[in-house]
C-alpha cells in the first residue's frame, strides 16, 4: 500500500483526538462528584492515551522521519495539531463532561467499526481495539446524560446548556476535508461525513429520553482539524509539553 500526505494526516487526526481529550479528561482526576465516577474518568483517559500511543506511533512509521509517538505528542506547535476542536474544550462542570463525551464517543464508535475493514491493516487493528473501548465509553455517558438530563431541574438546566454550547462543535465531526476522497478511494478510511445520519440516528433517541432539546444547526463552524484552534489548546499544551520541552529527551 503506497503512504500518501492525506493517509498520514488521517491518521493523525485520529491520534490527536484521542490524545488530547484524553488529556483533557484526565484533570478530573481526584475531581469528579463521586469516587466511582473518578475512577471511570481517569479509565476513559487511560484508553484514549492508549488509542493515541498506538495511532501517533502508527503516523510517525507512515511519515518515515524518524518521530515516535513522544516527539508527535510533545514536539508539536499548536497548528501541527489536528484534533477537533470539540476535544480541546475546557470540562467546565460535570454535564459537559459527559455529555462531550457521549456526542464524541457515539462517532467514535461508527468511526472505528467502519476502520476495522481498512486496508491499512495496522489501522485495522488499532481500531478493533478501540472500538471495545469507545462502545463502553459510549454507553457509560448516556447513561449519565439521561441520568442528568431527566433528573432534577437543576441537573436538566445543567445538561441542557452543556448540550446547547457543544452541539455547534459537531458539525466539525462531518465537515468535508479536501484528504478525504483519497483516503475513502484507497480503502483506509471512509471521509467522516457519510457518519453524520449515523450519527444522529444514535444520539438522538438518547438525548430525547433526556428529554433534551436537540440544538438547530447554525453557520458556526470551528476548523481545527485544518490546525485552526480555539485559544483553549495553547494552554493545554503548555502544561502537557511541559517536562519535555524543559527537560527535552529526558528519560526516566
Amino acid at each position: 500500500m503506497t503512504t500518501t500526505p492525506e493517509h498520514i494526516d488521517y491518521v493523525l487526526r485520529l491520534g490527536d483526538n484521542a490524545l488530547i481529550l484524553g488529556q483533557r479528561l484526565s484533570e478530573w482526576c481526584g475531581h469528579a462528584p463521586v469516587l466511582e465516577e473518578d475512577m471511570a474518568l481517569a479509565n476513559t483517559a487511560l484508553d484514549l492515551i492508549g488509542q493515541a500511543r498506538l495511532l501517533l506511533t502508527h503516523a510517525g512509521r507512515l511519515e518515515g522521519r524518524g518521530r515516535d509517538e513522544d516527539q508527535l505528542a510533545f514536539l508539536r506547535t499548536e497548528r501541527d495539531y489536528r484534533n477537533v476542536t470539540l476535544c480541546e474544550l475546557p470540562n467546565e462542570d460535570f454535564g459537559r463532561t459527559v455529555v462531550r463525551n457521549f456526542l464524541f464517543s457515539a462517532f467514535q464508535v461508527l468511526l472505528w467499526e467502519r476502520l476495522a475493514a481498512s486496508t491499512d491493516t495496522e489501522l485495522a487493528a488499532i481500531a478493533a481495539k478501540s472500538l471495545k473501548e469507545a462502545r463502553y465509553h459510549a454507553r457509560h455517558a448516556g447513561d449519565w446524560v439521561i441520568r442528568l438530563g431527566d433528573g432534577t431541574a437543576e441537573s436538566h438546566r445543567r445538561t441542557q446548556a452543556a448540550l446547547d454550547y457543544l452541539w455547534p462543535y459537531t458539525a466539525e465531526l462531518f465537515a468535508a476535508h479536501p484528504g478525504d476522497g483519497l483516503v475513502a478511494e484507497a480503502g483506509v478510511g471512509p471521509a467522516w461525513g457519510e457518519l453524520e445520519a449515523a450519527w444522529e440516528a444514535t444520539v438522538v433517541p438518547v438525548l430525547n429520553e433526556a428529554t433534551l432539546t436537540v440544538p438547530a444547526r447554525t453557520p458556526f463552524r470551528s476548523f481545527g482539524k485544518f490546525g485552526r484552534h480555539s485559544e483553549h489548546l495553547g494552554h493545554l499544551l503548555a502544561e502537557m509539553q511541559y517536562l519535555q520541552r524543559t527537560y527535552p529527551g529526558a528519560r526516566w
